[in-house]
This record gives C-alpha cells, structure tokens and sequence, in this order.
C-alpha cells in the first residue's frame, strides 16, 4: 500500500472504533471474527448500518427496548427481537428524521440500502446463532426487500467522443467555469481517459502514485477493494492523455504530504473522491444533458465498450476486478440494446427506390 492507502486505512480504523464503542459489547466479538476475511471499509460500513438498527430499538420505536441505552443491550435483549422487529425497522428507514447529530436531517433510503441493512443484521444474527449465544435467528426469517432492476445508463460512442472533447475545449462553460478550465482541462482530460480506458473505480485513481505508472510496458498498479493489487494496461490514448498531464504535473510543486500522488487538486493535494465526481458531473451536464453520468457510469461505459469488441465476459470480469461474473453480467443489458439496434438496421420494410410503381389505382374525377 501506498501512503495514501495507508492514511485512508488508518481514518477508516479511528472511524469504525469509534462506531464500535456505540455498539452493545457482543459486536466486537462478531467484527473480531470477520476482520480476517473484510476491509476495515466494510468493517465500518456494517457497523454504522448496525448503529442505525439499534437507535431505532432504543429510540421508543419498540416498548420493550425504550428504557435501554444501546451499549447495555444484551444477548438476552436479542433474544427477544421477533421478525416483526425487523420488519417495522426497514419500513421505519424508507424515510425517517435522524436527530443522532448536531444538524437533524432527512434520510430516505431505497430497496437497495434497506438490503443491505438488512444484511449487516442478518450477518451478526447468524453469527451470535452459529456460535449458540442466541438460540433463535430471527434475521433469516425477514424477506430481502424486492430490488427493481435499473437501467445501465451508459455513454455511446460518440458520446465518449463529446465528453472528452468538452473537458479539452470547454464548450459549453459558464464564466467562472472558464476561469479554471485552462488550469485543470489537462489533468480532467488525463482522469476522464483513464476512466474510459481502463475502467477503474474512483477509489483507484485517487490512490494511483506517480511511481505506480509504467510507461515502457503502458501500465500502472491498483489497489482493488479488499487490499489485493493488480496491474492494468492502459492503450495509445490513453498513454497520451498521461504523458501530456505529467508534463503539467511536474511543474506543480505539492503540498508536504502529497508528493507522490499522480493527480492533484488545485490546491496542490491529492485530488478527493469528491473533486472526481464533481469534474465528472461537470462536464457530462454539457456533454450529455440527458445522462446522470458519475464515474461508475464511465467504468460501466468501459466494461460494455470491452465485451463489444472482445465476446469475452471473463475478460471483462477480470479487468474490472469484479470476483463474481454474475456481477458482470449486468453489462448484457446495454448490449442486447446495440443488438437490438443492429437487428433493426438489418430489416427494410419498403425499398428506397424512385421509380418504385404505384401500387394504388390513379384518381380519376367523376
């Protein structure tokens, strides 16, 4: 790991001990069984979910746990919970007012988030059950929340052609808009390539170091999620999207601390997560009004691009990082819709043909 990596694991630790200590004392003995087998970010990730759940149990939500404070709560305690408890949980955070902070706001969430929610309880319950600290799983008797598939939203060529030609030209900007671009259209051109022709996640390219990229071979190192590293290649364009932005980028002189990272803010610090998703939306507004685009669209417009050209879902699988190709498969959509396009261009209904004879009888006056 790189020292970004190592910053970012360590605010990820300070953050889920902090969560931890909200919990009742038999979670950490759940997150110490997992931890060989997850990322602290996942870690944190179910521990926050888990703090929700127990809120909603102690915020009088539920008679019987009203007078509780969450810390005290006990395998007894869990004893009691029924399926019906659950239940009224995921149908209580569709949309519910979180006052846990100094500033009170709204949360709405989705199918999507109720199930995952519903999989860090499901994750501790199976856990306190197979180890015989409870003697009933009430979890694995709540139904998963019925997902509704979404539509991939994806750039089309031409599109991808736009995009790029937008954050080199800045048509489109406002004034202020323009007052940057000169500064940064090199570095967003460089991100948005990157994105496009290679297909990483967010997280990746903010990691990415000056000494992870290898210009004889085009290729440059990611940390993947979980902590694994890969190497990826990167093609022409690519390359020269690269190389033009390092000829800005060692001229810019970093802030202590962030020397070694490739892409940088204009503050001269390791460009955030955030910034990527802003200059992305920025520029996708102007170049595809009618898209939502983030970057997790560019990767999916990546993956789609390579299974076009290549037939092969395991490449594209791996390339991605994906470790279960069923997740891949969500790409078959945007590509049964280029066939189905195909397919319509195939089929001529009528010949486009200017001497083509009359087939109805000429008018003649009575």
């Amino acid at each position: 790991m790189n020292e970004y990596q190592v910053q970012k694991k360590l605010d990820y630790t300070a953050r889920f001990r902090k969560v931890l200590s909200e919990l009742p004392n038999f979670c950490a003995l759940y997150f110490r069984a997992v931890e060989p087998t997850t990322s602290v970010l996942t870690r944190y990730g179910y521990a926050v979910d888990l703090r929700t759940f127990f809120r909603f149990l102690t915020s009088g939500q539920i008679d019987r746990f009203a007078d509780k404070e969450i810390t005290k709560l006990t395998l007894s305690d869990m004893e009691l919970l029924s399926s019906l408890d659950i239940e009224l949980y995921l149908e209580y955070i569709s949309l519910y007012r979180d006052d846990s902070s100094e500033k009170e706001k709204i949360v709405e969430n989705n199918e999507r988030a109720k199930s995952r929610k519903l999989s860090a309880i499901r994750a501790l319950f199976k856990f306190l059950y197979k180890k015989s600290m409870i003697s009933t799983n009430c979890a694995a008797l709540v139904d998963t929340p019925k997902l509704h598939e979404k539509a991939i939203v994806r750039l089309e060529a031409n599109e991808v052609a736009d995009l790029l030609d937008t954050a080199e030209q800045g048509n489109g900007m406002t004034t202020i808009q323009r007052r940057y671009h000169d500064a940064t259209k090199v570095r967003d051109v460089a991100i948005l390539s990157l994105f496009l022709g290679t297909g990483i996640r967010i997280s990746e390219l903010v990691g990415i170091d000056l000494s992870d990229i290898d210009f004889s071979k085009n290729e440059f190192v990611v940390t993947r999620k979980g902590g694994n590293q890969m190497t990826l290649a990167f093609g022409p364009e690519v390359a020269s999207a690269l190389s033009e932005y390092l000829e800005v980028r060692n001229t810019i002189i970093p802030l202590p601390g962030h020397e070694t990272a490739l892409f940088l803010s204009m503050q001269r610090k390791r460009i955030t997560p955030r910034a990527v998703e802003n200059l992305v939306k920025k520029y996708a507004q102007i170049a595809t009004p009618l898209k939502k685009i983030t970057p997790h669209k560019l990767r999916s417009t990546y993956g789609t691009m390579l299974y076009l050209e290549s037939g092969d879902i395991y490449l594209v699988a791996d390339v991605l990082g994906h470790k279960d190709v069923n997740t891949t498969r969500k790409h078959y959509a945007a590509i049964t819709e280029e066939k189905s396009r195909q397919a319509a261009r195939y089929i001529k209904l009528r010949e486009e043909n200017p001497e083509q004879v009359d087939l109805l009888p000429p008018h003649s006056e009575s």
